[in-house]
């Protein structure tokens, strides 16, 4: 290992002030991301489990651990399994039938493959979040900016977002509820459009639907949800809504 990185670190210092303007959740992950990185150092050793500048691949059959990069993706394979996956400026993606604790990403999309399983959650402040059919997230999904898809998949800890829309297609199941919140000062230049939120025929949300900002709600005939604050559904039938 080499030695620590610290917070003083130019890239870090750099990264840091990016993921504050977003918020205490970017700047949350960024902290940990820091973290992992200063007590292992940069891994150059062959396990690709931290990394300053690069990506993190993780094939099937490695041991289990956390995984971490400031300025990279992370790719788990189809089948293999981590704890958790950290990053600042990258996506995550986590593979078929793969297994994790917790996903998290300041600037980056998260995808999970078919029938993949996250027993915590997964967060990510710019960027879209895609469940892929029979995907499962115990915990919850949450981002600042960028679509929520989930396609027959099940989240367990409810859907939030500010500015994101989102898809929730298929026999998808969402417990918890979905809430849209109202765009802190800081955040209000970010946000241009209307967030469409789509419930497609065959999904669920239990729990509420609690809206503090202007949405188009967008609510299948086929689709059961939950008690709606702050927003007018609009039924549709057929496969999708107007556009």
């Amino acid at each position: 290992m080499n030695e620590g990185m610290h917070s003083n670190h130019p890239i870090f210092r750099r990264d840091a002030s990016r993921a504050r303007r977003f918020g205490g959740c970017g700047f949350a992950i960024a902290l940990a991301v820091m973290l992992a990185l200063s007590a292992c150092g940069e891994s150059k050793n062959g396990d690709e489990s931290t990394s300053v500048n690069g990506s993190i691949h993780v094939p099937a059959g490695r041991q289990p651990g956390a995984v971490a990069t400031v300025n990279g993706s992370i790719h788990v394979d189809d089948n293999a399994a981590i704890t958790s996956a950290m990053t600042v400026n990258g996506g995550v993606h986590l593979g078929a039938h793969a297994a994790a604790t917790s996903l998290n990403s300041v600037n980056g999309s998260i995808t999970l493959g078919s029938g993949a399983h996250v027993s915590g959650s997964a967060t990510s402040v710019n960027g879209e979040l895609t469940l892929g059919d029979g995907a499962d997230i115990s915990g919850s999904v949450s981002n600042v900016n960028g679509k929520i898809t989930l396609n027959a998949a099940h989240v367990g800890g409810g859907i939030k977002t500010v500015s994101g829309s989102m898809n929730i297609a298929g026999a998808s199941r969402v417990e918890g509820g979905i809430r849209v919140e109202k765009p802190a000062s800081e955040l209000i230049h970010l946000v241009r459009d209307v967030p469409r939120i789509v419930i497609g025929p065959g999904a669920t949300v239990q729990g509420e639907l609690h809206f503090e900002r202007t949405v188009q709600l967008f609510v299948s005939d086929k689709a059961t949800i939950g008690t709606v604050t702050g927003a007018t559904p609009i039924s549709f039938s057929g496969e999708h809504p107007p556009t």
